[in-house]
């Protein structure tokens, strides 16, 4: 028998496995202008095959988050690391159009559907104590480490290799840690061995303190996936104007500001803790919902200025992100925790599936990808959600912590 990881490198692993799960996360914002034009897709068609990555997550999420009340959830990361390597491989080798692209993406969606919660689930079941919410805000956190990585190393891949390759090679990494985990992690029984396969959430969503953290997660998961789907292109529009080139490519750049996201998180999460969780995300959705009709009316200016408005604004999008995980961890029953992680993660990767494709209307109706008006309106509906659920917490009592 193994001895098992003190609390520290549990964490440390578990991040690091994730992150080496999503590689092949943001390859298809990364290069999102290319597959437009090689596909000829429309903007709706181009956020349809970036939004079925939340599709295939929310479909496969209910199944997989679930069952971790019921099996050790290290099994569950493990096998579906190597479904995400399986979507990853599909989409290079087998896609080559809107439909075959969506097909793919959804299964690069269930792969991360099995690993993000379901590790977050393997933490949670091996840590608790005071220490339980700082290793949950490192844990979701790096999920913005992901994103960045998947971003430069599909950029810097994209350089040396044709489109198809790249996801190719980005396969590589998801399929070698699914031992890893398999192998580091001791073996832990579940909580509830009789809970069922499929999730019940009645019981879930029947706690009103649990509830709000699952709608504000939507609210969250809309303006941050609908973002992350379309940054680059934003970028690549943006950078653009004016004769002064940008020092940073768009991949490089939209990398760079997802590594903000780590701070931002763990910090928020220790902010929340000081002046009180409700109040902080309510800030939080109120500033990135006025920043997100703010920042598209930078695209002609310097393209630093650009650079640094939309930084403001990935801060302020990720500053709530791991209070409300925490959030939803305190709030919920142990032994069905495995299902408010499951609905919480419905409910965010739903929106998250919704969110790239009413973007990508949005530049379709306002004008197209060329237009400085359609790329602000698009960015500003992101933040309508914010706006609304930022006001009601305010307006409302606070929830236990």
């Amino acid at each position: 028998m193994r001895p098992r990881l003190s609390g520290l490198a549990l964490v440390l692993v578990l991040c690091a496995a994730e992150v080496a799960a999503m590689t092949g996360f943001a390859a298809y914002p990364a290069l999102l202008t290319t597959l437009r034009a090689n596909w000829g897709m429309s903007g709706a068609e181009a956020g349809l095959v970036g939004g079925a990555f939340f599709f295939g997550y929310m479909v496969a999420v209910p199944m997989l988050s679930g069952l971790t009340d019921r099996v050790d959830a290290k099994r569950v990361f493990a096998v579906c690391s190597v479904l995400a390597a399986c979507g990853a491989l599909g989409f290079g080798s087998l896609a080559r159009g809107v439909w075959s692209g969506v097909f793919w993406q959804a299964i690069s969606g269930a792969g991360l559907a099995g690993t993000y919660m379901p590790g977050l689930k393997a933490l949670t079941d091996r840590v608790s104590g005071d220490k339980q919410s700082r290793y949950v805000s490192f844990y979701t956190a790096t999920f913005g480490v992901g994103t960045s990585v998947s971003l430069v190393l599909a950029g810097w891949l994209n350089a040396v290799l044709d489109w198809p390759q790249v996801f190719q090679c980005l396969a590589l990494a998801p399929l070698l840690i699914a031992p890893l985990v398999w192998w580091a992690l001791d073996d832990r029984p579940p909580l509830n061995s009789d809970a069922p396969w499929f999730p019940r959430f009645n019981g879930v969503w029947a706690d009103r303190h649990t509830r709000l953290y699952i709608v504000g997660y939507a609210v969250h998961c809309w303006e941050l996936f609908g973002l992350r789907s379309w940054q680059v292109a934003f970028f690549t529009f943006a950078f653009g104007f004016g004769a002064m080139q940008a020092w940073l490519s768009p991949t490089e750049a939209a990398a760079l500001l997802n590594l903000l996201g780590l701070p931002a998180s763990i910090l928020g999460n220790e902010m929340a803790g000081r002046l009180g969780r409700q109040r902080w995300i309510a800030a939080m959705m109120l500033t990135a919902g006025v920043l997100s009709w703010m920042v598209g009316l930078t695209a002609s200016w310097p393209w630093f200025v650009t650079l640094i408005a939309m930084a403001i604004y990935n801060v302020s999008v990720m500053a709530d992100s791991a209070s409300l995980t925490a959030g939803l961890v305190a709030s919920s029953d142990p032994a069905r925790r495995g299902a408010a992680m499951a609905l919480y993660s419905l409910a965010g990767f739903g929106a998250g599936f919704i969110a790239p494709v009413v973007f990508g209307t949005v530049l379709d109706v306002a004008g197209g990808n060329q237009s400085q008006l359609a790329w602000s309106l698009g960015l500003g509906v992101l933040g309508l959600g914010g706006l609304v659920m930022g006001w009601r917490l305010h307006a409302s009592p606070a929830p236990k912590a």
